[in-house]
């Protein structure tokens, strides 16, 4: 995808597409848009994909992978591609719009935080296929991807269980919503099969890009005495990790492996590889064999879903206990079912024997 100014989309495209574009433009000037080829900017021919991103490309986490997994397609599937990227709350439903009024075939949403958007916008746009990466919504052209975060945040409360020497355990995200809450409730029931006494808070900075934000919440938990944190951001996830590595405690890297961010605090990564996901979905989309459905892909798809490298401090003892939990998942001899708790519906642990 190469970048193209918003003067060079003016000029390539039809004048319906410029007054959208300038519209915008007049409205938020904080986005960046890029295609492939100006044709594609201009509603070309052949098939079209394009991805809205909470923030920037370049984050090297979450951001940078649903980037990266269009310019899959882009490769894969000779589709035109195109983003925008830093879009705002307030902006994501003319965001989402303008893309499917310039003739894209499948636009994703990257983020959960995209979900009222989709579906204000799907309706408008029966003809364009709309993906809600990490998002809960679905409909007739819209289709939830979610990477099961369940499954490798399970196998981190395990190893974070394992490690505490405090006995408190601490969840960092961005914001709260179904992907992050599931995350957090895959963390708890990990470090309670090994501690039921553990205690686990959890905290959302409300930006995920945020690091001086990231940074104060990380050290407000620490001096709560958690000495293990799993965090979720994107921009500002390492300065959690290098917070973590300066007070002497341990934490986990998310989205990408990031030991080497700081090799003395994580000790290990929940590898999502958001980017073969999205290319995947690109091309079931092409073929016509996208359904309005929820896709959920787990430790199963080991090149979508793993663990990174382990850190020094974990023994390798806990390594292969934490391996071996790994393989009974995927093997379906450890399952996370609906439940009833304390009067709620949430996820439980199901074992071959129970």
């Amino acid at each position: 995808m190469l970048e193209i100014s918003r003067r060079k989309f003016l000029l390539y495209g039809s004048a319906a597409l410029s007054t959208s574009l300038l519209l915008k433009a007049c409205g938020n000037s904080n986005p960046t848009q890029t295609s492939n080829s100006p044709t594609a900017a201009g509603g070309g021919e052949g098939f079209k994909v394009a991805i809205a991103l909470p923030g920037v490309r370049s984050d090297k986490a979450w951001n940078q992978a649903g980037y990266e997994g269009v310019n899959i397609a882009k490769q894969k599937l000779e589709a035109e591609t195109a983003y925008v990227e830093q879009v705002a709350q307030p902006d994501q439903a003319e965001a989402l719009s303008d893309f499917a009024r310039r003739g894209f075939n499948v636009v994703f949403a990257h983020g959960g935080q995209f979900d009222a958007a989709v579906e204000q916008v799907a309706t408008q746009f029966p003809k364009t296929f709309f993906v809600a990466v990490n998002g809960s919504v679905n409909a007739e052209n819209v289709a939830a991807l979610r990477i099961d975060h369940l499954q490798a945040s399970y196998l981190c409360g395990i190893i974070a269980a394992s490690m505490t020497k405090s006995n408190r355990l601490a969840y960092l995200a961005g914001q709260s919503f179904e992907a992050t809450l599931q995350e957090l409730r895959g963390f708890e029931l990990g470090a309670k099969s090994v501690k039921p006494n553990v205690q686990i808070s959890s905290s959302f900075t409300g930006d995920w890009n945020d690091i001086a934000r990231a940074k104060e919440a990380t050290l407000a938990i620490i001096s709560s005495g958690a000495d293990v944190i799993y965090q979720w951001l994107d921009n500002s996830s390492p300065a959690v990790l290098q917070a973590a590595s300066d007070k002497g405690i341990y934490a986990f890297g998310n989205t990408t492996d990031q030991l080497n961010v700081a090799p003395k605090a994580v000790l290990t990564s929940a590898l999502k590889r958001i980017d073969l996901a999205i290319a995947f979905l690109a091309e079931q989309a092409k073929n016509g064999q996208i359904k309005g459905q929820t896709y959920a892909l787990g430790l199963a798809r080991p090149d979508i879903l793993n663990l990174g490298k382990f850190g020094q401090m974990v023994p390798e003892g806990l390594q292969k206990k934490v391996l071996g939990t790994r393989q009974a998942i995927i093997d379906n001899k450890i399952t996370f079912e609906n439940c009833q708790e304390g009067g709620k519906e949430t996820r439980c642990v199901k074992t071959a024997s129970t």
